[in-house]
């Protein structure tokens, strides 16, 4: 069994590689073991997903003007005015540093006025790409037990909870599991449509209790409504059309409002 020593050496290995900074036997061998170790290679995928996230989310902040205070600040350092490569170079450490791996997966689209009441959102998408790829695992309760399920995660999230019902849009309940989240925990409900696309349902407690409407984001092909009611937070993803989301989505507010 390996030891947490063990995969955060696996781990940094891996980026190693996906940075293309081993040497090239180091390359080979490694490439052989993402052959053969399924597991690894989704680790591999999920940490390009989050790479490609990055510099898609942040080409527009790296292109924006230095702020005066930091350029004082740097001048301090030196007497001459690094490149503008060195400029965006650091800037981008200093938003990855500050967001860590779940900055990654920062959506585009429609932002809130505050970072820190979409985070949970990000939290969703990241474990819609979590779990959706998973073949045998990919919920801890399944639908053939779902008075448990719904029993379970009512009582963990401390209030009743209700599974929608999305047959008529061809999706059926593959089951749900319990997730980490910043205020305590949160349920995620997994649904599976006639071909095969799975969609997930977010749910977590708001301390904000402020209501919104439906909002959206999207990146590449995952589609992501999201909106708050009544002191919880809702967030709907999957990789259907913004129209096909958005009618989902008010199935399931339909089905949480009779």
């Amino acid at each position: 069994m390996k030891t947490d020593d063990d995969l955060a050496g696996t781990d940094r290995l891996l980026q190693a590689y996906l940075d293309g900074r081993l040497s090239p036997v180091e390359q080979d061998r490694f490439a052989a073991d993402l052959a053969a170790d399924p597991a690894l290679a989704r680790r591999a995928d999920q940490h390009l997903k989050v790479q490609a996230a990055l510099r898609r989310h942040f080409d527009d902040e790296l292109d924006e003007p230095i702020p005066p205070a930091l350029l004082a600040a740097a001048h301090g350092l030196g007497r001459t005015r690094p490149r503008d490569w060195q400029w965006r170079h650091a800037a981008a450490i200093l938003l990855a540093a500050a967001l860590g791996v779940a900055g990654g997966w920062l959506l585009h689209g429609q932002r809130q006025s505050s970072a820190v009441a979409t985070q949970w959102v990000h939290a969703a998408a990241i474990a819609h790409a979590a779990y959706t790829p998973e073949v045998r695992h990919p919920v801890e309760v399944g639908a053939d037990d779902q008075a448990h399920l719904v029993a379970w995660l009512s009582k963990r999230l401390g209030s009743p909870l209700t599974v929608p019902n999305l047959t008529r849009h061809q999706f059926r309940l593959v089951g749900g599991r319990l997730l980490p989240d910043s205020v305590g925990v949160a349920a995620q409900f997994m649904y599976e449509g006639s071909g095969g696309q799975r969609m997930t349902l977010y749910v977590r407690r708001d301390p904000s209790r402020a209501d919104t409407a439906f909002r959206f984001t999207a990146e590449r092909d995952l589609s992501v409504f999201y909106w708050v009611d009544r002191g919880f937070g809702y967030a709907l993803s999957g990789q259907l059309p913004r129209e096909a989301m958005l009618a989902i989505a008010d199935t399931v507010y339909r089905e949480l409002n009779p």
